[in-house]
């Protein structure tokens, strides 16, 4: 059995459904479905059993599992703006840390969902606690985490990944709501209000030009499906592209695959602009010297792990996830 936690969530769904395409469907989904519209992204994946967050950590406590093949801890909580670090800690860095002690002493792999907060500002994205300072404590909590799997690298009873995802987008995402990615929120806003609204210039960059790693959902299964056939590698690996795109790229795919779907010919940025399809807004007040203006992903120690699969671009990976939920008539 192959343990997904948050397997109801964003990830962690995409996770079972790369798992089923492989044949594989004896799952246990861990997933809090409090927030019951969730069980939408587990409608068309295989899985065995489900459990809420808590009796699974309950039950990883009293030793009531003998048959876990891996565990592929998704679950967190992932709200960048939550300030409440007795629950953050709790939430994503001790039941991690629970995890990871019982996987060691099962000698069972453990992968598990870093993120790109831990860098903060960058602008240097390199596996390196030189490089390192998380903004928030969302970031915190997973920056703590990574430093247990470092002390314990060398002594490992059983494989661990962590995987430092950067700016993912694709289906299942729906649930997220104001964390979804600025690809999902675009698409819904461009269908309601006939045009897409970006933040303004500032700290150095001009009007949707600060730059992110935008990573497609099938991309990162296939990162994460890489490491669990190759049980002979541990460590923290970031998880993006290696190519860091404007938001400009992000609205002007999503404007243009929406135009298409209309049956309208594809526009330039600048003629998106011109006829007020992108517009530009003041940069919050509250974000500033709080927000990420450029992240790109240092890719060499993943390719040096093995793993040398080409990642989508924006464009194509925007486009194939427009095209789909537009089959899906979710926009």
């Amino acid at each position: 059995m192959i343990v997904v936690t948050g397997g109801a969530g964003f990830i962690g769904s995409n996770l079972v459904r790369g798992l089923n395409r492989r044949g594989y469907d004896n799952i246990l989904v861990v997933d809090d479905l409090t927030q019951g519209d969730k069980f939408l992204n587990l409608v068309d994946g295989k899985i065995a059993d489900y459990l809420h967050k808590d009796d699974f950590r309950e039950r990883l406590r009293q030793g009531q599992f003998d048959d876990i093949e891996a565990v592929l801890h998704q679950g967190a909580c992932s709200d960048t703006t939550e300030r409440d670090g007795h629950y953050m800690l709790d939430n994503n860095y001790r039941v991690t840390l629970e995890i990871f002690q019982y996987c060691q002493a099962a000698k069972v792999p453990l992968l598990y969902a870093s993120s790109a907060a831990v860098y903060g500002a960058g602008p240097v994205y390199i596996e390196d606690l030189r490089h390192e300072s998380p903004l928030n404590v969302y970031g915190y909590s997973k920056f703590l985490f990574d430093q247990v799997l470092r002390r314990h690298l060398h002594d490992l009873a059983a494989p661990v990944v962590g995987l430092r995802y950067f700016n993912v987008y694709g289906p299942n995402e729906q649930h997220k709501e104001r964390m979804a990615s600025v690809a999902f929120h675009n698409m819904n806003q461009f269908r309601k209000e006939g045009h897409v609204r970006l933040f303004g210039g500032w700290d150095g960059y001009a009007d949707g030009g600060q730059l992110r790693d935008f990573i497609h959902i099938d991309d990162v299964v296939d990162v994460n499906l890489h490491f669990l056939d190759h049980p002979e590698t541990s460590g923290i690996f970031n998880c993006g592209t290696g190519r860091a795109q404007p938001f400009n790229d992000v609205a002007s795919t999503v404007v243009n695959a929406l135009r298409a779907d209309a049956g309208l010919e594809a526009l330039s940025l600048a003629q998106q602009v011109e006829q007020q399809l992108i517009r530009y807004i003041p940069f919050p007040d509250d974000l500033k010297g709080r927000y990420q203006s450029y992240t790109e992903a240092d890719l060499s120690q993943l390719r040096a792990a093995g793993f040398t699969k080409p990642m989508r671009d924006v464009q194509t990976g925007v486009a194939e996830y427009a095209s789909s939920l537009l089959k899906q008539g979710r926009i």
